[in-house]
């Protein structure tokens, strides 16, 4: 069937295309309504709304300016909000602290990385697991297995690695709590084009093994080539939405986004 891209209303997003199976009704795992937050008196976000499904990865694209790091930030109850409600597996979590959303399921990797430089690479994962102390150790290994640089270096300090590197830890170290919703912001950011490829790379499979991503992403080009379902942000309002593939060869996207 095909998908017509219009002017956002009610959001209805396709049958995720990794990770469920078959096709169906499926409830999501993180419901966004109708988020208004803001800096001072000056609201950023005006009525955002977005729906995660469980095994999708989710491209939130944009200008800069538009409201795309507050949006996660109030996600993950980093940036107060004025209005509107977060759900997390059908549960209103939007009066948690970070801390409880944590450990309700939900990781942020936050823009420009963010690793403890002082701390070895190693005591910057076990950080992460702080409110999952089961299975440290497997769960350690297991980011080792998806980022073999982070091994070969574990001794040493977060801050010597380079920007390519302090991406994979700050990755690593949201894993460490097994989250079932991640969300990412800006992990493309400032990284040569290899690095990006094998970040996205690791994304990839993070979403073929069931994660949902949240991913905001300023190349919204690479962003929706590996999504499933995309957003389009201006000026703190959601609107457009659609399948990424769509999104990629909508003349709108193309011209505001993809320089085409």
């Amino acid at each position: 069937m095909e998908v017509t891209l219009s002017k956002r209303t009610t959001p209805t997003p396709a049958p995720v295309q990794h990770g469920l199976g078959a096709a169906g009704t499926v409830e999501p795992v993180l419901e966004v309504c109708s988020l208004v937050a803001g800096y001072g008196r000056i609201d950023v976000l005006h009525g955002a709304n977005l729906r995660l499904l469980p095994g999708q990865l989710v491209a939130l694209v944009g200008a800069n300016g538009a409201g795309k790091t507050t949006l996660l930030r109030a996600i993950s109850g980093l940036q107060g909000i004025r209005a509107g409600t977060v759900r997390l597996h059908g549960r209103d979590v939007t009066a948690l602290d970070p801390d409880a959303r944590v450990r309700a399921g939900m990781a942020q990797v936050l823009e420009g990385r963010q690793v403890f430089g002082p701390l070895s690479v190693q005591d910057n994962l076990l950080l992460g697991a702080y409110t999952k102390r089961d299975g440290v150790q497997e769960r350690m290994e297991r980011m080792y297995t998806l980022f073999p640089v982070l091994k070969e270096k574990r001794e040493l300090a977060a801050g010597g690695l380079s920007g390519g590197q302090q991406q994979m830890l700050a990755i690593a170290r949201a894993l460490m709590c097994e989250p079932r919703v991640l969300l990412l912001d800006e992990p493309s950011m400032g990284l040569a084009p290899l690095l990006v490829r094998e970040i996205f790379h690791v994304v990839q499979q993070l979403r073929a093994e069931g994660l949902s991503i949240l991913m905001v992403e300023q190349n919204a080009r690479a962003a929706l080539s590996i999504a499933d379902w995309g957003y389009v942000l201006e000026t703190g309002n959601v609107t457009l939405e659609g399948p990424a593939q769509e999104l990629l060869r909508d003349e709108r996207v193309q011209a505001a986004y993809l320089g085409l």
